[in-house]
């Protein structure tokens, strides 16, 4: 057998197999290679030959194929993301879109345009990969982390048990299906020691964020005034339930419970994966607000500010429209 890349003569079997008859299976038994090695020659050369004769790929031919590989192997690559396309991209990484976001979103953009088309993975070898580079490093900085790497990470922290705590298991079931609004997580965004934090909420079903400054303390009579005040406003059909950590910040829940209607279900220890909505949202607001900040300037107004660049962001997960779009069309089904 051969080493990782194939060679000329494996393609030239290749060839002579599709000829044959054989199955892509039996051409890779006979090569000694995995089947999706076979697979994906074939379906890599494909794409190469529409590429660049903009037609539609005939059979598969070992030398064409054999040529085109050389070519993708040549080091250092051009960059893709120039020209209209790197404008149209950079464009919308200074309003904060995720390279993800900004993929799926050029295909509805430019429907008739096979130019205009560009992986997540590609802008980001674009802003980082020195040989690839084709984007201003600057605007790495309109990533959710800033950073030029990405690092996984993890904290547990300890605290005392609340009193009267509903745990999350005997929460209405409609709520884990996501159909039914109403249902939202909560947490806190703390800054740096005694820098304030910032109150996230995000209503399952759509995403949608809520945010609300807490500049000085948040002990549990600075979070229930301040999240009483937020859950009152909304309609009666968004208030069902809350879905919070164990923190000491909730200790008031109960008469939080009173004065709003809304039911507190708490987490279980370490489980941030029962408030998953937020937690991703808290991730996402750290490019605004990095860990260790100084949160006591803020207002209702910066709050707002950063909650609608995120409620007017496509989600994949809503089928790329945007919180805010999702949320008008379950308040205007159900005033109908």
């Amino acid at each position: 057998m051969s080493g990782r890349r194939l060679v000329l003569w494996e393609r030239q079997a290749i060839e002579r197999g599709l000829e044959s008859g054989l199955t892509q299976k039996a051409i890779a038994h006979l090569l000694g290679r995995s089947p999706s090695t076979v697979c994906r020659e074939i379906a890599r050369t494909r794409r190469d030959v529409k590429a660049v004769s903009h037609r539609r790929p005939g059979a598969y031919r070992a030398q064409q194929a054999h040529d085109y590989a050389r070519i993708r192997g040549l080091r250092p690559q051009p960059g893709r993301c120039r020209g209209l396309l790197g404008a149209v991209v950079a464009g919308y990484l200074c309003l904060d879109w995720s390279p993800r976001q900004i993929s799926r979103m050029l295909v509805d953009l430019f429907p008739d345009n096979d130019q205009m088309r560009i992986s997540h993975e590609t802008i980001y070898q674009s802003l980082y990969v020195q040989t690839r580079g084709s984007l201003r490093r600057d605007l790495a900085a309109h990533l959710r982390t800033g950073r030029t790497s990405r690092k996984p990470h993890s904290t547990v922290q300890r605290r005392g048990k609340l009193v009267g705590m509903v745990p999350i298991a005997e929460r209405d079931p409609a709520a884990d299906d996501r159909k039914v609004p109403g249902h939202w997580e909560g947490d806190l965004l703390l800054g740096g020691v005694g820098k304030g934090a910032v109150i996230t909420l995000v209503e399952r079903t759509t995403r949608f964020v809520l945010l609300a400054p807490l500049p000085t303390t948040h002990t549990g009579l600075d979070l229930r005034l301040r999240l009483t005040e937020i859950i009152t406003r909304l309609p009666e059909q968004l208030r069902k339930s809350l879905a919070w950590d164990q923190g000491s910040e909730m200790s008031q829940h109960a008469r939080f419970s009173l004065d709003t209607g809304l039911a507190v279900y708490f987490c279980d220890p370490h489980s941030p994966w029962q408030r998953g909505s937020n937690e991703n949202t808290n991730g996402l607001l750290r490019q605004y607000w990095p860990k260790g900040c100084d949160m006591r300037h803020l207002t209702q107004d910066d709050c707002d500010l950063v909650a609608n660049r995120l409620n007017s962001r496509p989600r994949e997960t809503l089928h790329w429209k945007t919180p805010a779009q999702a949320l008008d069309q379950i308040l205007i089904a159900t005033a109908a």
